[in-house]
């Protein structure tokens, strides 16, 4: 999703781009974060959840040698721009080998607008993407036949992410511009039912260079029960209840972060307790502390992302599914870090940066199986692909970028 970093909402975005001021940080490579209380049994809390795709494999553990995991065209979709020259028709489809990495491209689904953050169902069968225009909207598409579903309004402008309850019944989704964040109702056959709640982030204040605030991100927490909105506007991470009976959300407690960070992507270590945060404004990762008993989120201190003095607009981080190591997207850097996580995962270590092979990587995924890590970068309208060393976490280049028009998603099942 766009924000102040880029210099547009993307192609034909139609409203103003935001200016703000970045203040950099002699952060420390390496940042503790005491572990939160032991978490209390909560009734309400449901399953951790299940993720698309999930994070890597066990460093510990050989390569699959099942055929199915190894080899073989698996799907892939591509999130794009409609908008403006250059910009796609519609979701991208395309395929990946799964033990080389190599992508074949495929058809369009048309009839969804400037899709640009995609989620699919935890069982597979549902595609969600966001249509980021000014009267934002939520699209579901069912698999595999790409039949379009149906779209319905998220009650704000640009919406820039969503994801998928763990239960599979709710559809959380971020507006940027508006600033709110927004719940729809999943039916049995993966269809959206109308908005049942939409708060709007009014306090506090915005952050150095904000003119309002900048929902993010809208994710459930390990516990379930608890919604985290990370919003850039207002430097500030919200956490909310989920009434799962109703679909509505009551706000539980607030983690600030220091003003001008501008926290934009938060994900979680396996373990609960821990989650990392990328900020673009200001150039930093921190560790938080999370307790899943209430839901309170405590914002670390900043630390460096590896990429110099200059900004590179951190965008997203993921951690592979053992916990051992961590991967931040730099757009402006064009570049991905590499961390060790330690301590049962309170601190991030800086290991190395490595070339991204494209311009502006704006998001970045895993297989499911962990071994390749996805690309996606908007200006040079390219997918890279990397091998992921199951032990080392190192990343190699699997051959060429995929070329895909304003590539800002990619999302391989």
């Amino acid at each position: 999703m766009s924000s102040g970093a880029e210099p547009s909402r993307g192609p034909g975005g139609g409203w103003t781009r935001r200016r703000f001021v970045g203040a950099l940080a002699g952060a420390a490579a390496i940042t503790t974060v005491p572990a939160p209380a032991a978490p209390r049994a909560d009734p309400s809390a449901v399953a951790p959840p299940l993720t698309a795709p999930p994070a890597g494999p066990s460093p510990s553990a050989p390569p699959s040698s099942s055929p199915a995991s190894r080899s073989g065209p698996r799907p892939l979709f591509l999130g794009t721009y409609t908008s403006g020259d250059g910009g796609g028709k519609g979701i991208g489809l395309a395929t990946y080998d799964a033990a080389t990495g190599a992508v074949t491209g495929g058809d369009v689904v048309t009839g969804v607008e400037n899709p640009s953050y995609l989620a699919v169902h935890p069982d597979g069968r549902t595609l969600y993407a966001v249509d980021e225009q000014t009267a934002g909207a939520v699209t579901a598409v069912r698999l595999p036949r790409t039949e379009v579903l149906g779209t319905r309004a998220t009650g704000g402008a640009g919406p820039c992410h969503l994801s998928v309850h763990p239960s599979g019944r709710w559809l959380l989704s971020a507006n940027y511009t508006s600033g709110s964040v927004a719940v729809h109702p999943i039916d049995a056959s993966g269809a959206l039912g109308e908005r049942t709640d939409l708060v709007t982030h009014s306090s506090p204040a915005p952050g150095p260079g904000q003119q309002g605030p900048h929902a993010h991100q809208f994710i459930a927490g390990p516990d379930g029960g608890h919604l985290l909105a990370v919003d850039l506007g207002t430097d500030t991470v919200y956490t909310y209840r989920l009434d799962e009976a109703t679909g509505t959300l009551a706000e539980v407690s607030r983690a600030r972060t220091r003003p001008g960070a501008g926290p934009r992507h938060l994900t979680f270590h396996p373990g609960g307790r821990y989650a990392y945060l990328a900020n673009e404004v200001d150039n930093t990762v921190t560790v938080c502390a999370y307790e899943p008993a209430t839901g309170r989120l405590t914002v670390g201190e900043p630390q460096s992302t590896g990429t110099g003095s200059g900004t590179s607009y951190p965008a997203q981080i993921l951690v592979t599914s053992n916990g051992s190591y961590a991967y931040l997207a730099n757009r402006g850097h064009n570049s991905l870090t590499r961390y060790a996580i330690e301590a049962d995962g309170a601190r991030l270590r800086l290991l190395d940066t490595v070339p991204v092979g494209g311009d502006f990587p704006r998001h970045i995924a895993f297989s499911p199986d962990g071994r390749l890590l996805f690309a996606a970068n908007q200006r040079s309208s390219t997918v890279s692909v990397f091998q992921v060393d199951a032990v080392s976490g190192e990343l190699r280049r699997a051959g060429e970028p995929f070329a895909s028009p304003v590539a800002v998603c990619a999302l391989p099942l």
